[in-house]
């Protein structure tokens, strides 16, 4: 079965090259565009994620799990999601980062909807897009758009969240599986 899947693996992005290829010798200027917003994509990555991973590995090494579990954890209260929101507002790179980051967090003892309450903000909040966005839509504009989307994302956070923890308990317990720390 996995054998099967890397071969698949193997095939799609084999057709995916001969399509680019194809694309170039032929002159078919939609396939030339994949091809070239493909490249400017894998080099933005390409900046951007060795570093950010050599930060996610020093906050693994550095930062205790007792510490993100009571700033982050089930007992952390509102100021979690407060937490989560400067964090997220502060992340360079967008979704690419936050992913991995919460993926740390969650394996650190945050719970879920502290979690998805910083990919959310992740999406949102952040401070160079919020500027670059004030500056052609206005200030009140950016203002508006955080007053109301700042809650949304804090409640349907905490919905999703605590939905999850309770589907999550209810297999682990049906299958008689070791519930998740985090």
């Amino acid at each position: 079965m996995k054998m099967q899947k890397k071969t698949i693996r193997l095939l799609v992005m084999a057709a995916y090259g001969a399509f680019l290829l194809a694309s170039s010798l032929l002159g078919f200027d939609p396939g030339k565009q994949i091809g070239r917003n493909f490249f400017t994509f894998s080099v933005e990555m390409l900046k951007i994620l060795p570093c950010a991973f050599i930060l996610i590995g020093l906050f693994e090494i550095w930062v205790k799990k007792e510490k993100v579990e009571k700033h982050l954890g089930r007992e952390s209260g509102f100021i979690g999601y407060v937490w989560m929101i400067l964090l997220a507002g502060t992340t360079v790179g967008g979704l690419y980062v936050a992913f991995p980051v919460a993926y740390s967090l969650y394996h650190k003892g945050a719970k879920l909807s502290i979690i998805f309450t910083y990919i959310s903000a992740a999406g949102i909040c952040r401070i160079p897009m919020t500027i670059f966005e004030a500056s052609f839509m206005g200030i009140r504009f950016s203002l508006i758009r955080l007053a109301v989307s700042i809650p949304l994302v804090i409640v349907s956070s905490i919905w999703l969240g605590n939905y999850l923890e309770k589907k999550i308990i209810g297999y682990c317990r049906e299958n008689k599986r070791v519930q998740p720390t985090g």
